[in-house]
């Protein structure tokens, strides 16, 4: 049970990394690497302010801040310097490797004796349960308040920019802005989760960003896969339950001896199934058309 809830409650502190990847990779259609630099920021940035003695609530809204600052720097680099959006993540990425250092002024940074919101919230709860009732709460805020900002006019532009850029610029749109909000909101949402996951595991690191990109598109087709996409609400919900499934499938390969070592080759090799699986159904459907 103890791992079960363990598992769960990772999963929730994961999927607001899994709804800012979906924002860029499905809503904006930018593959978006900036997040394996916002991810650490987040953390390094609330790790930081709690160490100092600022209120976690008050460090977690400080890496949101940064982490919209990165999404704005990687979509200035993408419309106003036309470089293609893939480079520009990456530009920015590596820039926040130097800017997390600086921030933390080490490699890595413990919360020893830090509050943090799983301990000030707990609510006479053991830290594991009070971690996944606030996960939850947090990402189901998180996934309501996105549902009814891209019900809005601008939501829906920017929604319209992913899905035909030419035709909303025809209707007099500013498609450049619309791109800077959507990576904007991407980043800070992975900032969040980045805080989370660096408060519930009682520590940050520079280099817990590696790999943050697959862990993301992993959650998403996994959700996409299993939960559908038959509307933008149902889609946000399978995020959140591609996560869960994430790292309930990565808890049990554990559990199974897998060297953990191994789990970012692990994660690879699944999503490169999880993308590959539209094209084996249609093979496999066409495949018993020609046998009957």
């Amino acid at each position: 049970m103890d791992l079960v809830i363990s598992t769960i409650s990772q999963g929730f502190l994961w999927a607001l990394l899994a709804i800012g990847v979906y924002l860029t990779f499905r809503v904006l259609d930018i593959a978006d690497l900036t997040v394996e630099g916002s991810f650490p920021l987040g953390a390094a940035t609330a790790a930081t302010l709690l160490t100092v003695g600022f209120h976690p609530i008050a460090a977690i809204l400080a890496a949101c801040i940064a982490g919209m600052a990165s999404g704005v720097v990687t979509g200035f680099l993408c419309t106003k310097l036309k470089i293609p959006a893939l480079l520009a993540g990456i530009l920015t990425m590596i820039a926040l490797y130097s800017v997390n250092l600086r921030i933390m002024g080490k490699a890595n940074l413990p919360l020893l004796q830090q509050d943090t919101i799983f301990t000030i919230w707990h609510f006479g709860m053991d830290k594991m349960t009070a971690t996944l009732v606030i996960g939850a709460g947090i990402v189901l805020i998180v996934a309501a308040a996105n549902y009814w900002f891209f019900g809005t006019e601008i939501g829906a532009a920017v929604r319209a920019t992913g899905d035909n850029p030419h035709m909303i610029r025809a209707n007099g749109i500013n498609t450049d802005a619309m791109v800077v909000l959507g990576l904007l909101m991407s980043n800070g949402l992975v900032a969040i989760s980045g805080a989370l996951v660096a408060e519930s595991n009682g520590f940050a690191d520079v280099g817990m960003g590696v790999g943050t990109i697959v862990i993301g598109l992993a959650s998403v087709i996994i959700g996409e896969v299993l939960f559908g996409t038959r509307s933008f609400f149902n889609c946000l919900i399978s995020v959140i339950l591609g996560s869960i499934v994430y790292r309930a499938v990565i808890a049990i390969v554990l559990q199974m001896g897998m060297p953990p070592n191994d789990l970012k080759l692990f994660t690879a090799i699944l999503v490169a199934i999880a993308l590959s699986m539209p094209l084996i159904k249609a093979r496999f459907t066409s495949a018993r058309k020609a046998v009957k």
